[in-house]
């Protein structure tokens, strides 16, 4: 194991009905005049984003709306929120909703902070050294933005889609609510399932060796979600099913699973640029690309694979020969991918093999030559990569 500095400040408020003490932990946490941010009207429908500011009037807060958030939280909008920031003399931000609500406000916080362009921090031109306090009202289990250091904002010019981390935007609290996600539809449950796996996929996938206890960390994590997955599918009310995928998305990405170790996190990039161009879900094109990262990756440690086959998916280990060990944890991966309706290749996702040379030019690999991880990556082997993506692989 490496050595690491590990810091998750994050106040976690979990349970049913919790979203009606919001107001009291912006007060905790020094708020005094709210920026709420949020998507669609879906948490107007609810009567979610009602019950938040009801609470934020009980505690005497003033807030400020701003709403249209986007999957693949678009920069426009962002703009937008560091101007009414700046209007309006707010000093802390509630994101209510997903990942993308939650994505935006973290990059509204950076912004309103600094006096130049927001996207110099997404870009590599500055280093964030300020942000404003963000709290979060979880509406979906998939990104773990509401533990995370981490944001991906879309810029609209070019469908230029680049992630940031930084502490500075760690949530000061997240209240979550495994209920407030019963109402989702079965299709975005299981992109956000896919999404948290492909977190810990991310970190178990490591050239860093004795690294037992987050290996295990990162088993128990996957092995939740496989189990209570069907469940949710099947009876979106199930409550209990539901807090333990919530829970599992928070776990997946404050980084406790991947302390100590190297992460890999090139699916992720691969796949920012599929959302990028065609503004798919996130999770439906982890979906596509994952499967076929791993195909392409595995011989690179043929027994870390079969230990994932081994101790995720259940598969016999063949000592003799790990490498059919390994494509069959692949194969099972992706065929409990397909059991909760996720996308398989890119026809299914709206992509065309037809783009390939489009999605690798855009990738930071084009410009760096390679990029790092469990094995590093020319611009050929995206390429590749995504070729099997748009297959569906070979397994």
């Amino acid at each position: 194991m490496d050595r690491f500095d590990f810091y998750s400040p994050t106040y976690f408020v979990f349970g049913d009905g919790r979203e009606s003490e919001t107001g009291a932990y912006v007060k905790k946490f020094g708020g005094s005049r709210v920026l709420l941010h949020f998507g669609s009207g879906s948490v107007i429908r609810s009567g979610l984003l009602e019950r938040v500011s009801e609470s934020l009037k009980k505690e005497g807060i003033p807030f400020f709306a701003l709403g249209g958030v986007k999957p693949n939280p678009r920069d426009t909008l962002v703009y937008e929120g560091i101007e009414l920031v700046a209007k309006e003399n707010i000093d802390f931000i509630v994101a209510v909703g997903g990942g993308s609500a939650i994505d935006s406000a973290k990059a509204i916080a950076l912004g309103s902070c600094y006096e130049g362009d927001f996207w110099d921090f997404w870009c590599g031109k500055a280093e964030p050294k300020k942000a404003l306090p963000v709290a979060t009202v979880l509406t979906i289990a998939a990104a773990g933005s509401e533990g995370s250091p981490s944001t991906v904002i879309t810029k609209e010019e070019g469908g230029i889609k680049r992630g940031l981390t930084t502490d500075l935007v760690r949530p000061k609290f997240s209240v979550m609510n495994p209920a407030l996600t019963e109402t989702l539809p079965a299709y975005q449950t299981a992109c956000g399932v896919t999404d948290i796996m492909a977190h810990v996929f991310e970190r178990y996938f490591t050239n860093t060796k004795n690294v037992e206890m987050t290996d295990r960390l990162c088993e128990a994590t996957l092995l939740t979600v496989i189990n209570e997955a069907p469940k949710v599918i099947k009876n979106p009310n199930d409550y209990d099913a539901r807090a333990n995928i919530m829970w599992a998305g928070t776990v997946a990405h404050t980084d406790i699973c991947g302390v100590g170790r190297s992460q890999d996190w090139n699916s992720h990039g691969l796949e920012h640029e599929l959302s990028g161009l065609y503004d798919v879900a996130h999770g439906a094109g982890l979906a596509v690309v994952m499967p076929a990262w791993m195909e392409y990756v595995m011989n690179h440690d043929v027994m870390r694979f079969a230990q994932a086959a081994n101790r995720i998916w259940g598969v016999s280990m063949d000592f003799e020969h790990p490498e059919l060990t390994a494509k069959k944890g692949i194969k099972a991966f992706r065929t409990f991918l397909k059991s909760i309706g996720m996308p398989q290749n890119f026809s299914e996702i709206g992509a065309l093999e037809a783009d390939i040379p489009a999605l690798v030019e855009k990738h930071p690999v084009s410009a760096s030559g390679k990029v790092g991880g469990f094995m590093d990556l020319t611009p050929e082997d995206c390429a590749n990569i995504y070729t099997l993506a748009a297959k569906g692989g070979t397994l």
